[in-house]
């Protein structure tokens, strides 16, 4: 187990920390039949947007040898937040919302330096999937220079209603892909908007894409097809700051 790594095991202080209100990266789950204690836990994860994993109980042994009864679970370095609750405040405020969200970056150092560029552009809010997005972690933290502590991260288990709820609250949704005949210099990103980013490797998801008000690219000018997330999500964030100045 890593220096860093901070997991508790059992089910009840699993549950203690779940009614506590402690955040949870992640939780694993002995494969196979459970008492009736853990698959309410499991019901209670879920319903928390807590991503769960099911592994073979020789994966949760070599992680501890003590009586785990089935469950591990990792707690968070950060706090996460709420869309529902964040959004509103940045309108009190007077502000016009700036959201980032994540579909699927993976890469812990690519997260913490996007959550950099973020914090920077004065990003009111990350949004990232339960499942299939890059842990939390110290290295993502120190990736960020510490923006993960700053900045509010918010996950949810279904980006899609995310988004739909964003769009009923007045913001434009800019997906960024390579699909789009739309350079992102030539959209209007002024005003509240959302701006979505995908994972190298498999880019956005076709719902979200869907779902999306705008395709956008960045115009390359080089051989090479495409840009490392992180760097497309920082360009993308500062011609959002750049028409908001302007």
């Amino acid at each position: 187990m890593a220096k860093n790594d901070r997991f508790i095991f059992g089910i009840h202080a699993v549950n203690e920390a779940v009614n506590a209100g402690r955040d949870l990266d992640k939780v694993l789950v002995r494969r196979g039949v459970g008492s009736d204690q853990l698959k309410k836990l499991m019901g209670e994860l879920s319903r928390r947007d807590i991503p769960v994993q099911q592994v073979p109980v020789e994966k949760l042994n070599r992680l501890t040898g003590k009586n785990h009864q089935g469950v591990i679970a990792w707690l968070s370095e950060i706090s996460y937040g709420d869309i529902a609750t964040i959004l509103p405040s940045v309108y009190e405020a007077g502000e016009d919302p700036l959201i980032l969200l994540l579909d699927g970056v993976s890469d812990v150092r690519n997260f913490g330096a996007i959550a950099r560029s973020a914090e920077c552009a004065g990003v009111h809010a990350i949004v990232i999937p339960s499942s299939g997005s890059a842990a939390i972690n110290a290295d993502a933290i120190k990736t960020s220079s510490g923006a993960l502590h700053r900045i509010p991260v918010c996950r949810h288990k279904d980006l899609t209603k995310v988004v739909r709820f964003l769009r009923e609250s007045g913001l434009r949704l800019f997906a960024a892909t390579e699909k789009a005949e739309d350079s992102l210099f030539t959209s209007d990103m002024s005003g509240p908007a959302g701006i979505i980013v995908g994972s190298e490797e498999r880019g956005i998801s076709s719902a979200l894409l869907k779902d999306a008000d705008h395709w956008v690219s960045i115009p390359m000018m080089g051989t090479i097809a495409s840009l490392n997330v992180s760097v497309a999500a920082g360009i993308m964030l500062f011609e959002a700051v750049r028409q908001r100045n302007h």
